[in-house]
This record gives C-alpha cells, structure tokens and sequence, in this order.
C-alpha cells in the first residue's frame, strides 16, 4: 500500500479510507511426487516453508474508490469465493488492508470497526477458518498521538503506559506521519506490541502485513527507520506462529534483516495503477517488476519470500491486462516463487482468470519455492529459470518487447549439455525431445512460455553453488566479496605508424570502480545520500554521515584499493581498517583556504595478496564523512592495454592472457569476433589476424575481451576447517570446479563416504572455473560426493557437474 487518508492508521487509530489521489508513484511434466499442489499449511510445518497463496482486499478498495469497501458481506463473499473456486490448489489466506479497525480499547489497542462489522470481526474471522482458511490483517509503524496524549495503562504490564513509550523528542514513524516513532529501548514498548500481538492471535489472526516499512517505502536515507518495529513484532508474532509481511519497496541493503525477521517483503511500490473505476493495475506496472526481481530473487527461499504485491488477473473487464499479459504475469509470479495473492472481487472471476489461477502444475513450480535466475536482462526477450531436484530445469520464457517472437533457449544457458524433453506446463503437453536448444514460436506481445526440459540419458547438468542439491554444513557464505564476476576488459588497437604510436607498456593490474550507492558497500550507522551536486564529484553523488562513528564496509578480491573522498574544511578524521585490522587514520580536512578537493584518495593500498580482503572505514571527527567511489586494484587479464597496427608492415598481434581458459570471446563496436578467423587462441596467447585488423579505421581502435568469472558470478565460501559441502546424485561421472586463488588450500574429496583425492586449490592468482577434481567413470547408481576444507584461509565452491 502506498497511499492512505491522513490521520488513519497508526497503532490505536481509527478506522482508514484509501485516497488514490494521494498515491505515491514510483521512479516431462513436473510429477506430483517432485512438486506437490500446495495445501494448506500442517500444524508440523514451519511458517514461511513456502510461498503463500490467498488475496488481499487493497486493489478493490483502491479500485472502488471506497476503503470501507472491506465490510462484513464482502469479506464473508470473498472466502466462500475463494473455498469454491481457487481452494482446491491452496489458496487459503483472506487478507484484509487498511481500514479495518475503529478506535481503541482502554489499553491502546486497536479494535475492529462496529461500522464495519456488525456482527463483529470475530464472527468474520471465524467462518474464515470454518471455510478451512487464514485471516490476516494491517498495520503501521508508530503509536498514535491520540494514545500518547491519553497515556493510558499496558495491558498485563501495569508499571508501563502508553505515554512513555514514544520517542523523546517526539518523531515521526511513518511515511505518511501518522504516529509517533516508538522507543524500544524502553522495556515497556515491546510489552505494549506484545499486548497487540496477543489480543490478535486470541481472534484467529494468522497473518499481519505491517506497512511503511523504511528504509523502504520511499524513503532510504535512515531519516525514518522502522527496525527496530520490525524486531518487535518479529519477537511479538513468533510465539503465536502468525506470518509477518513487510511493505512497501524495502531496501535491498538491509535484505538480511528483513529476512531475519519476516516471512515476506515488498520488493516495489504497488501493482495498482490507482485508475478508479478503470482498471486494477496497468501493464507498465507489471513490466518494472523484472529489474527488481534480478536484484532480489538470491535473497527469497524456505523462510522468507520476495514478494512483488497482488495478482490481478482474474478478470479481464477490470485487471487492465490483455490475456496475453494477464499469463505473463501468472507465470513470473510462480517462477519468482513470490506469495501468490490476487486482488480482484473473487465473486467475479471470469473463466480465463480461473484457468490461470488453478492450473496445477503452474502452483506447483510456485510452490516449490526455487526463485528463478535471468539468463540475460539485457534485452525485452527475456529467459528465467531455474533447477529442479531432479536435475530438471523449470523455464519461464517473457516477451516484454512490443512485437511477436520466436525465443530460443540455449541449454547450456540453462546448466544442461545434452538432449532434453520439453513440457509445456500451461498446456500440459509434451513437446518431444531437443538437443542443445529449443525455440518457441510466436511468443505474442508481451506472452510467454512456461517450459521444463528434463536433461535425456548421458546429458550432463551441471549445478551451481546456489543450487538446491547442494548441501552445506558449517559457515558458508554466499558470496560476501569472494566471488569474482564476469567481466570486460579493453584493448586499445592503434591502427598506424608504429613509431609515431607506440604501444602502451606491459601491464598486470586494471582498476574496478565501485560508485559510493552500489549495494555492495555496506553502510552502519545514518548515511545519506546527495546528488547533483556538481561539484566533480564520481558519477555527481556522494554519500554522507555527520555522526561519530558511523562506517562503511566493503569487501573486495583484488590486490589493493583506494578510497575516493571530498577534503572540505567541514570534515575530519576517518580510521582506517583492512582484514580487521587498524592500519591508518586519515584526516580529510583541509584549511578553508584550500577550498574543496574532489576525487581524492586519501587511502591507498597496493601489494595485497591476490585474494579477498575488507576495507572498513569510521568517522573520528568533523562535521561530515563522505564516501564518491572505491578504487579496487585487481590482477589485469591481459598482459597490456593495447598494441600497434601499422598498415605500412602489417602483421598479426599477439596479445597474451593471464588465463586462457577464462576467455568468454572479443568483440568490438558491439560485433563479436569470429575464433578461427578473426583471432585465434592457443594456451594463453590470443593472435589477433592480420585480416582483421586491415579492416580497422586509422587511430584507436577498442577491442572488448570477455572473461567468464565464476560460474554464474557466485561462490559460496568458509574459513573454517572441516566445514563442508555435500551432492547426493544419481549418475555415471562428477565434476568439482572451483577457483584457484592464493588464500586457498586443500579440500579433501569423498566419493560414498571415501576419501579419493586431496585436492590442493592454491593458485599464484586468482582464476576462476578451475577443474579440480573429477572421478572417472562411476557405476550408474546412486553416489554422494563431499568435499571439506583441510586448510587455508578459505575454501570456495562454485560448480558440480554430473553425467546422467
């Protein structure tokens, strides 16, 4: 939700109406026995096992243009909707949004609306889950002014009152400024949310969308920061196993937290176009979720989900999609494995909205909680996926382009060398067997396909470190630093008289960027950010803090780095820590007479071993710290940054490779270079063709050489001896690949619980997709295969592949 009646829903309020005017707008077949359809949850499950299914009142409100349009009828007609036509797959949640509660009782609790619900909420509740069902309900941050003013008792904790839990100034703790920011470090705050979370558990409540959650909600800078409300209800709700959602648009530097404490968080601003009376949502607002969900969907699996807000595809007189978007929609919904909650009027599905929504074996791929990866986003023919148990590889493939297409899907994109059978799991067909890839046809105007391609005998599938087959024991990280990404580095081809252009001299080191609002760096204390500045700044923004102690981390693999800063008189003294350690203070001011220097390196380290290392810096003094960029220093792929072709003695060039083997292809001007015409590559020297390079324009010429990076841009690591990865598998053959790198070391590898091999991974630098072990010819039965760290600062693990 973003967009409420002012003065309506803080903690204590009474009853909301929406405003649209005020919304906030924003910058084989898949068996039964593999991917079950979802039931309702069992007593013996744990809450978040996997993505919910249900509904949510807010797009008809928003849609009606009446936030009372919750009332006891409709809600009542909307769970028997939901038992007779969506039950059967596992919906099962009736969410209601703001608007439901009409005041508060003497303890500052809020109570449903008499208005409302005539009968009582309770008698609502209670066919809700006679109907076999869950019932949720909405909340915001903040204590009401009204209760403040009131001070009124704590129920079941007589020495605390409601007038000394609020923050001292008085705060705002809500997007839209309706309550008052709670102080937990007062014991008696939590008591009072544990008030509000138990008298709602004793009505049946299962569920609790808590809203404006911030950082998030539109505002990121720590001005408003909801946390600590976060942890509240986390620790209020736990105890009565009632599903905790956050919304809206959470910021993605705090994604641990969230997924610490909640079952589900809004990844974007609403879905809903706030067109009343016109339509539910709008096509736009269904295309902006794609880049979202590249950012968000490493984060989402069994106890907490991404969720990308409602559903609206049950009927085409009011969703605002075609038929073609409304399955687009349906279908990355369930392969993002989001909370699956749909917001129409269920009393008025049409027949195609039924269709989308019961499909079985499209639930099942939502319920089996594997968030799909892109191949690509670099395009608006996209390919998602993701793989299965079974070594199956579940495939949504999206049109978002503005004409039909033929899509082709490459296998090996998918992790599978070999043939494959295709399923279409919309119509439930067969569609034969396919060797290294297959094209869908005609996929129309922003339409899709939803495919699984089940690798065929002797294909190998090969998995990531990510992948649901690996199992981890011990202190593995996903990434943190660690990995190393695919990547492009230049080569500057001069073409013309080699001695009015000399070539530039060896080299063994390049230079990444990193700008100071990359989510890799992490941010502790309050940190703003400040843009447009125009001051020469790197990319015109910097970050800032005015609080002592506040830091920023970075974790980098390379050999040195350099943190880029402003010198102001206004700024002070900044500590320096690298691997942990305290290794400098550096002072970043200067006399008012300097003026403002920008783009300064006022640290700067070189000579590290090759490897990963962390850069942490915290603010000693002055006024302001401000971070523009970090320098990292990293090993050159290349061995110069460019040579000369003098058309006068024209020749080939030869260019040698840190690691041949990490060479993903060359291109220039965006045309990739065909191997074997235009170059070729033997070990670790690329030969540039004399033919090719007569075909240059005199001058500089940029050549784009591609390396690969880890597999699919991850690892997972520890640094602990004897942690452990396992793969259990049916099949002939495996294959460990993972980097070399010099803070490395043995791993030993177990085949059926034998020691086989001890595998020194220790490299002079830092090379990635290295084949370390692989065990031969197995016999076609079930094996396991485990590798545990021996030694070294860190182990990495990055792909296992296996032959059927």
């Amino acid at each position: 939700m973003a967009a409420v009646a002012a003065g309506t829903l803080a903690l204590g309020l009474g009853s909301a109406s929406i405003a649209p005017s005020q919304a906030v707008e924003a910058d084989a077949a898949i068996a039964p026995a593999i991917f079950p359809i979802a039931q309702q949850q069992t007593p013996d499950e744990e809450l978040g096992a996997k993505p919910y299914l249900g509904w949510s009142s807010f797009s008809m409100q928003v849609f009606s243009g009446d936030g009372k349009w919750i009332d006891e009828g409709q809600l009542l007609a909307q769970s028997d909707a939901m038992h007779d036509k969506l039950q059967s797959v596992g919906f099962e949640y009736i969410n209601v949004d703001a608007g439901w509660n009409g005041g508060t009782d003497e303890y500052g609790r809020p109570i449903p609306s008499d208005e409302l619900y005539p009968s009582g909420l309770q008698s609502v509740i209670d066919h809700v889950h006679d109907n076999g069902q869950k019932f949720g309900l909405y909340l915001i941050p903040g204590l009401s002014p009204q209760v403040y003013a009131d001070d009124l008792p704590i129920f079941g904790a007589p020495e605390c009152s409601t007038g000394d839990i609020a923050k001292q100034p008085l705060q705002q703790a809500d997007y839209w400024d309706l309550g008052y920011a709670i102080d937990f470090s007062n014991p008696c705050s939590q008591k009072y949310i544990d008030s509000i979370a138990d008298l709602i558990a004793g009505w049946g409540v299962d569920f609790l969308k808590f809203d404006s959650v911030t950082p998030g909600s539109g505002i990121g800078d720590l001005s408003l920061d909801a946390r600590d409300d976060v942890a509240a209800w986390d620790a209020a709700l736990e105890e009565h196993d009632i599903w905790l959602e956050l919304s809206w648009a959470l910021d993605i530097r705090y994604v641990d937290y969230w997924k610490e404490h909640a079952e589900g968080w809004r990844v974007d601003w609403d879905v809903e176009c706030y067109c009343e009376g016109e339509s539910l949502t709008v096509w736009d607002n269904i295309a902006r979720l794609f880049p979202r969900a590249a950012e968000w969907w490493r984060h989402a699996g069994p106890g907490g989900w991404n969720d990308f807000d409602s559903l609206n595809v049950g009927n085409a007189k009011v969703d605002g999609l075609t038929n073609d978007e409304r399955r687009l929609a349906t279908t990355f919904w369930a392969v993002s494995a989001v909370p699956m909650y749909i917001g129409n009027d269920m009393t008025t599905l049409d027949d195609y909205g039924i269709e989308l929504l019961t499909n079985d074996e499209v639930i099942a791929v939502n319920q089996s909680g594997r968030p799909a990866r892109p191949v690509s986003t670099e395009t608006n023919r996209q390919t998602w996926y993701f793989m299965n148990p079974d070594g199956s590889v579940t495939v949504g493939l999206f049109n978002l382009s503005r004409t039909a297409a033929d899509m082709t899907v490459n296998l090996t994109d998918l992790g599978l060398d070999g043939s494959a059978k295709v399923r279409d799991l919309w119509a439930k067909k067969d569609l034969g067997s396919v060797d290294s890839e297959f094209t869908a046809t005609d996929v129309p105007i922003h339409g899709t396909r939803l495919l699984t391609f089940t690798p065929g005998k002797k294909s190998a599938i090969t998995l990531n470190d990510d992948d649901i087959l690996l199992g981890y024991e011990g202190d593995f990280d996903r990434n943190g630093g660690k990995e190393v990404a695919s990547t492009t580095q230049p080569f500057a081809v001069t073409v013309g008289g080699a001695a009015e252009n000399p070539a530039p001299p060896a080299s063994n080191t390049r230079t990444l960027t990193v700008n100071n609002d990359d989510p890799s760096i992490t941010y502790n204390g309050t940190w703003s950010r400040s843009s447009g500045r125009g001051l020469g700044d790197f990319q015109d923004d910097v970050e800032y803090a005015e609080a002592n102690g506040s830091a920023f981390e970075y974790s980098f693999v390379g050999t040195g780095i350099d943190y880029v800063t402003e010198t102001h008189e206004s700024q002070g003294e900044v500590e320096i820590y690298l691997d942990g350690v305290l290794v400098e203070t550096v002072n970043t001011h200067i006399d008012a007479s300097e003026g403002r220097g920008v783009q300064q390196a006022v640290y700067s380290v070189r000579d590290l071993a090759d490897g990963a290392h962390t850069l942490r810096a915290v603010k000693k003094s002055g006024q302001y710290m401000l971070v523009d960029k970090l320098d990292v220093i990293q090993m050159s792929l290349i061995s110069t940054e460019g040579a000369t072709f003098d058309p006068a003695a024209p020749g080939d060039i030869e260019v040698s490779l840190r690691d041949g083997s990490e060479l993903a292809g060359i291109s220039a001007g965006g045309t990739a270079l065909v191997e074997g015409t235009d170059f070729s590559i033997d070990g670790d020297v690329i030969t540039l063709s004399e033919a090719f390079l007569s075909t240059l324009a005199e001058g500089v010429n940029t050549l784009d050489f591609h390396f690969s990076g880890d597999f699919r841009d991850d690892v997972h690591s520890t640094a602990t001896n004897g942690d452990s990865v396992s793969f259990a598998f049916e099949g002939t053959s495996v294959t460990w690949s993972s980097p070399l790198a010099p803070d490395q070391g043995e791993v030993g590898v177990y085949i059926d619980d034998t020691l086989v091999d001890t595998v020194d991974t220790r490299g002079d630098t830092r090379s990635t997709q290295s084949e370390l072990f692989t065990s031969g010819v197995l016999k076609k039965a079930k094996h396991t295969l485990k590798l545990v760290k021996v030694s070294g600062d860190v182990m990495r693990v990055d792909k296992v592949t296996y032959a059927k």
